[in-house]
C-alpha cells in the first residue's frame, strides 16, 4: 500500500521511546479529526484506551492506532462526533465550564499521564471562577471557533469592573487575576486540540499580582516560642517543632502518619497533605507540588511526639487526641496566636501566621549560608532536582537551631527550679 493510502503514519521520535501518530483520509473519519490527530502523542488517547498510551514497539503502536480509529468511528456514529464533543460549535461558557470538573476537565487525562492528578482544591477553585465570575458574562455565548481578541480584551474589561462584597473593583485583586489566568488556561487547552485555530489570548500578556509575603520570626523571638509557659501542652510542643523545624505546612502537619516517620536516619518523609483542608469534605492526597520530600526531624520534634504518644496512645495520624481524632486547621490556627500572645511577641504591623513559620525557618538557614536551591527543596517549593550531597550541611544547621531551642527550656527549667528551692528555703 502507498504511503499516501495508509489510514496512519507512525513515526518513533529520535529523543525518546516515544511514538508520534498521524490519522491519514483513508481511515475513513473526517478531515477534521485526522487534523486534530496530526503527529500526536499516543499519551492524549482517550481513557477507554489508556492501554494502548505507551506503546513500546512499532507493532503495538499500529495496534493502538486500529483501536483509535474504530473507537473513533463508534463515537462518530453514538455521538455525531469523532472527539468527545464538537469543537467547532462548543460555547465559551460550555468549553470553561468543563474544567471546573475532573471528570470533564480536558486537562485531567493529561495530568494524569504526568502523575500529577489535579487537586479537589484547585478544581473548588475553578468552579467559584466560574459560578460566581464567569457565568452570564456575554463571553460564554460566543462560539469558542470565533472568539478573537476584541472579546477576550471586553471580556477581561467588563472584569475589571466588577465589584467585590466589599465594594472594590476587581482590577488588580488576586480574583482578577485567578480569573483570567484560568480562562487563559481553557484557551491554551482548545487549542491543543485545534492547532490551526488563532488564540485569542496569545497576544495579550498575563497579568501578575504581587501579594504580601508573609513575615518572619527572627531566632531570637522562634526561641521565646520554646519558653516554659508558652507551648503548655506536649501536642502543642510537637506541632510547633514540626512546623518551625521541619518547615510542614499545616495541612501536611494534620497528615503525617507514623510510617512517614524514620526514627534512624532521622527524617520525615513527606508523602500527602489534606486536600480542602478548610473544609469538611477534606480528603488526603499528595503534598503541593504533587511530590515527595524529606524533611529534617529534629531530636526536639522526636522527643515531643514520643510523650505526646505516651499520653495519648498511637493512631493513624501522628497529631491526635486521645480518642485517635486529628487535630484540624482551626486548632493550628488558634493556638499559633495564643503562643505568639504568651511569648509576648508583637505583630508591629507584620503579617505573623502560622504558614510563617516556614518562611522563618528558610531565613534562618539562609542566614547560615544554606544554598537556596536546597532551602526550595526542603520546603517542597523547587520543580528542578536537588543535588543531595549538600543536604547534611542542611540537617547540622537545623539541629543546632533545635539544641539552642533545648537549651532554652532546659536553661528555663533550672532556673524555674532555683526559683523554687529559694522559695522552699525561706518557709522552712
Amino acid at each position: 500500500m502507498a504511503k499516501g493510502h495508509k489510514p496512519f503514519t507512525i513515526i518513533r521520535r529520535t529523543d525518546s521511546k516515544s511514538y508520534r501518530l498521524t490519522l491519514n483520509p483513508p481511515c475513513g473519519l473526517p478531515e477534521r479529526v485526522c487534523a486534530e490527530w496530526f503527529r500526536r502523542s499516543f499519551q492524549h488517547f482517550p481513557t477507554a484506551l489508556a492501554d494502548h498510551r505507551a506503546p513500546k514497539t512499532k507493532p503495538a503502536a499500529e495496534a493502538g492506532a486500529f483501536a483509535l480509529i474504530a473507537y473513533l468511528k463508534k463515537m462518530q456514529e453514538e455521538e455525531g462526533t469523532a472527539m468527545r464533543l464538537n469543537y467547532e460549535d462548543i460555547t465559551v461558557g460550555a468549553w470553561v465550564e468543563k474544567f471546573t470538573k475532573i471528570e470533564t476537565s480536558p486537562r485531567t487525562g493529561i495530568n494524569a499521564s504526568r502523575n500529577r492528578p489535579y487537586s479537589p482544591d484547585t478544581i473548588n477553585t475553578y468552579r467559584g471562577y466560574y459560578t460566581n465570575h464567569i457565568m452570564g458574562d456575554p463571553f460564554c455565548l460566543l462560539k469558542m471557533a470565533e472568539t478573537e481578541e476584541e472579546d477576550a480584551l471586553e471580556f477581561a474589561t467588563r472584569l475589571s469592573l466588577k465589584k467585590l462584597e466589599n465594594g472594590q473593583p476587581m482590577a488588580g485583586t488576586r480574583t482578577y487575576v485567578g480569573i483570567l489566568v484560568f480562562v487563559r488556561m481553557a484557551f491554551k487547552s482548545y487549542q491543543r486540540s485545534n492547532r490551526k485555530w488563532f488564540n485569542p489570548f496569545q497576544y495579550i500578556d498575563a497579568p501578575s499580582y504581587h501579594e504580601k509575603t508573609r513575615d518572619m520570626l527572627p531566632e531570637e523571638e522562634m526561641l521565646k516560642l520554646f519558653l516554659p509557659g508558652v507551648l503548655q501542652r506536649t501536642i502543642e510542643l510537637a506541632v510547633c517543632s514540626a512546623i518551625f523545624l521541619s518547615g510542614l505546612r499545616r495541612s501536611e502537619v494534620s497528615a503525617l502518619k507514623p510510617e512517614d516517620l524514620d526514627w534512624h536516619t532521622p527524617k520525615i518523609t513527606v508523602r500527602r497533605a489534606w486536600q480542602n483542608f478548610e473544609s469538611k469534605n477534606r480528603v488526603l492526597g499528595p503534598p503541593k507540588g504533587k511530590k515527595e520530600r524529606s524533611v529534617s526531624f529534629d531530636p526536639v520534634m522526636q522527643e515531643a511526639i514520643k510523650k505526646l504518644w505516651a499520653e495519648n496512645g498511637k493512631h493513624e495520624f501522628v497529631f491526635c487526641w486521645k480518642n485517635g481524632e486529628v487535630i484540624g486547621p482551626s486548632w493550628i490556627h488558634f493556638n499559633f496566636k495564643r503562643w505568639l500572645e504568651r511569648a509576648g511577641i508583637e505583630q508591629n504591623g507584620r503579617k505573623i501566621v502560622p504558614h510563617s513559620a516556614r518562611h522563618s525557618l528558610a531565613s534562618l538557614l539562609e542566614a547560615k549560608g544554606v544554598p537556596e536551591r536546597i532551602i526550595q527543596d526542603l520546603l517542597g517549593h523547587a520543580h528542578r532536582t536537588t543535588t543531595r550531597k549538600y543536604l547534611h550541611s542542611t540537617e547540622k544547621t537545623i539541629r543546632d537551631i533545635g539544641a539552642k531551642i533545648t537549651e532554652v527550656m532546659d536553661r528555663a527549667e533550672q532556673e524555674a527550679e532555683q526559683k523554687q528551692n529559694v522559695v522552699n528555703f525561706r518557709v522552712s
